[in-house]
C-alpha cells in the first residue's frame, strides 16, 4: 500500500509521551478496588474528557466536589499531581518522529490535551516542539474523534487528506480520521509503526 504521503499527524499521549493516571494514585489510594471504584465514578474519563475540550480545572474540581465533598483532596490530586501521570516519553516513537523531521517530512501533531498541562509537557518534553505546528483540542474547544477537529487542523496547516497519514493510539481516533478522508494507523509500538509508515511509502 504505498502512497504519495506529505503531511504526518502524531498524537501525543501513548505515542510520544507516557500517560497513566493510576500512578500517582497508587500511592494516594492504595487499595486497588477503591482506587479503580474512584476513576469508575468520580474522576473518569468522561469527566477528564471535558477538560480536553477546554473546561477549566477550577470549573472541573468544583463540579465533582460538589457531588462528592468527602473526597476532594482526591478530586484536587488529579491535577495536582498530573505530571506524575505522564513520567517519561517514549524515546522510540520520539526517534521515528524527530527522524521524519530531520529529512524534510512535513510534521505536525493533533492532541487531546487540556491547553495547561500541554504547554506544561512541552516545557518538559522539548521534542514536543520541534513539529511545524499542533492542534490541541483544548484550545479549539473540539475532541477527537470529532471530524471537525480534523478538518480544523486540515485547514490550519494545509493539509491534503488524501496526502496526510495520522498515528494514534485509540482506534476511534484512526476510525475518526478516515471519516474524514485523512489515512491513519493504529499505533501499538514503535516497530509497527515503522513498517506501518514503510507500507504508505514512508521510511524511516
Amino acid at each position: 500500500m504505498t502512497t504519495d504521503i506529505r503531511h504526518i499527524v502524531f498524537d501525543i499521549g501513548k505515542v510520544l509521551i507516557h500517560y497513566n493516571p493510576h500512578l500517582p494514585f497508587s500511592r494516594l489510594i492504595p487499595d486497588e478496588t477503591e482506587r479503580n471504584w474512584f476513576f469508575a465514578n468520580i474522576c473518569t474519563h468522561d469527566w477528564n474528557i471535558e477538560q480536553d475540550r477546554g473546561r477549566t480545572w477550577a470549573e472541573a474540581e468544583a463540579l465533582l466536589i460538589a457531588e462528592h465533598p468527602a473526597r476532594e483532596e482526591h478530586i484536587r490530586a488529579f491535577r495536582k499531581y498530573w505530571h506524575e501521570m505522564v513520567p517519561h516519553a517514549y524515546e522510540d516513537s520520539v526517534a521515528i518522529m524527530e527522524g521524519l523531521i530531520a529529512e524534510g517530512r512535513d510534521v505536525t501533531m493533533l492532541t487531546n490535551f487540556a491547553s495547561d498541562t500541554f504547554r506544561e509537557a512541552q516545557q518538559r518534553f522539548p521534542f514536543l516542539t520541534k513539529p511545524r505546528g499542533v492542534t490541541v483540542s483544548g484550545d479549539v474547544g473540539l475532541i477527537k474523534p470529532d471530524i471537525a477537529i480534523y478538518e480544523t487542523h486540515t485547514k490550519s496547516f494545509g493539509l491534503d487528506p488524501k496526502a496526510t497519514i495520522f498515528i494514534d493510539d485509540a482506534p476511534v481516533n484512526v476510525e475518526g480520521a478516515k471519516a474524514y478522508g485523512w489515512n491513519a494507523v493504529l499505533f501499538s509500538g514503535a516497530e509497527k509503526l515503522r513498517s506501518d509508515l514503510a507500507a504508505y511509502g514512508v521510511k524511516v
